[in-house]
């Protein structure tokens, strides 16, 4: 009776974790500006919590992975986050701004455990012949979050104001709380079935001795730059997200020529997250449909004739909602590929420290993307996003580029040591 509720409780508690982390960074947006009277304030606030979440989620991952409880150490890592944000919003206009996006990036070092320190935890969560449709469903409260945290930031600041919004993003966060200390507990390792004597006591004795943080930092590095399968995967999401970070700095341009408002862009970022949420749907259902690898690299070709279709839109409003429509049905069943690579390839000892260092990575993706896109933009906004066209056309490359053999040992405990 437990496991059957334990995929449902997991469920719950990513979607509202992940809706108030999305939720969060509008939120903060607007309390920013609000309170400190200046768009450029707002945006340091935003890029502080991001931008250090590529620093922390390495380390995170480690002391994840070591931990006995790995779900109490990520609900502690969950209330620390959100604590985080209350104290971003009580310091501002109270304390100087320098120190609040310091407490900003404080708090950012956290942000991987809503993403990959999470999701690292599923195999414990379902039996191996459930894994892939829980993978996708996984995926899919990524879309749900990206779908409804953006909205509810602005209805709340609309309705109640925007430090509101921020409040609200914190209690999703608390509300997670529960089903993140329930999670299952570390496996015990298995007992020997004999005693070793002389040598190969000291050897037995030498391989049982704990490794340090930095020495699992190392392992963590050698298993993903040394398993084919692993790294190509790590690569072509990471280009897709700069991809991804080039199109969000074109949202506003894109709603202020196509959709008649700089604020109408939004909507085609709640469009992108519908159709990946319906495609994410149907892979749940026939989860072995396709192999994972193949989604990755068609995945970002279907990225990249979103993006191209997207140029060409010329003020065609119906054009431009079909180019991101297309482009949610590449990102959501990606994403579940993603996961479903890493499940498969990293070891069980590493397996939080894989998936908080690519959710990093990731993140440091789409803000080079983002921070690209600007300048881009302001050159020739049809010609920026053929750049980014052509930027997740290079990841889907990228993924045939990686050697599908190394001479290192690949097996499944590399990187153990």
């Amino acid at each position: 009776m437990a496991e059957r509720y334990a995929l449902p409780r997991y469920l719950a508690g990513a979607v509202a974790a992940r809706a108030g982390d999305e939720m969060s960074g509008p939120a903060l947006m607007l309390a920013g500006f609000a309170l400190a009277g200046s768009t450029t304030d707002a945006s340091a606030l935003l890029a502080g919590i991001t931008v250090s979440a590529a620093l922390g989620g390495p380390v995170l991952g480690v002391l994840l992975d070591r931990a006995e409880r790995p779900g109490r150490m990520l609900a502690g890592a969950l209330l620390l986050y959100a604590t985080g944000l209350g104290a971003v919003l009580v310091g501002l206009g109270r304390w100087p701004f320098a120190v609040t996006v310091l407490v900003a990036g404080v708090a950012g070092l956290l942000g991987p455990a809503l993403s990959g320190g999470w999701t690292a935890q599923l195999p414990r969560v379902v039996p191996d012949a459930r894994l892939p449709r829980a993978n996708a469903l996984d995926a899919m409260t990524f879309g749900a979050a990206a779908l409804a945290g953006p909205a509810l930031a602005g209805a709340v600041a609309v309705a109640l104001g925007a430090s509101a919004s921020v409040v609200v993003s914190v209690a999703l966060m608390i509300l997670a709380l529960p089903a993140a200390w329930l999670l299952p507990a570390r496996p015990a390792e298995p007992p020997t079935g004999h005693q070793p004597c002389g040598e190969a006591r000291l050897t037995a004795s030498r391989r049982q001795r704990p490794s340090s943080v930095v020495g699992d930092l190392l392992a963590g590095v050698r298993v993903a730059a040394g398993r084919p399968a692993l790294a190509r995967a790590t690569l072509t999401s990471v280009v897709c997200c700069v991809a991804q970070g080039m199109l969000m700095a074109y949202v506003p341009l894109l709603g202020e020529r196509v959709l008649g408002g700089a604020g109408h862009g939004a909507v085609l970022l709640s469009c992108a997250a519908l159709s990946a949420l319906a495609a994410d749907a149907v892979f749940a259902r026939s989860p072995r449909l396709v192999s994972p690898d193949t989604l990755l690299w068609s995945g970002a070709l279907v990225q990249a004739a979103a993006l191209g279709l997207a140029s060409a839109a010329q003020g065609r409003p119906v054009v431009l909602a079909v180019a991101v429509l297309v482009l949610g049905l590449g990102e959501g069943p990606q994403l579940a590929a993603l996961f479903a690579v890493r499940h498969r390839e990293a070891p069980e000892r590493l397996r939080s420290q894989i998936f908080t260092t690519g959710a990093s990575l990731k993140i440091t993706g789409f803000a080079l993307g983002a921070a690209a896109g600007g300048p881009l933009a302001g050159w020739s906004l049809s010609g920026a996003l053929a750049l980014a066209s052509g930027t997740a056309a290079l990841a889907a490359l990228v993924f045939f580029a990686v050697p599908t053999a190394v001479t290192a040992p690949a097996g499944r405990d590399a990187g153990r040591g």
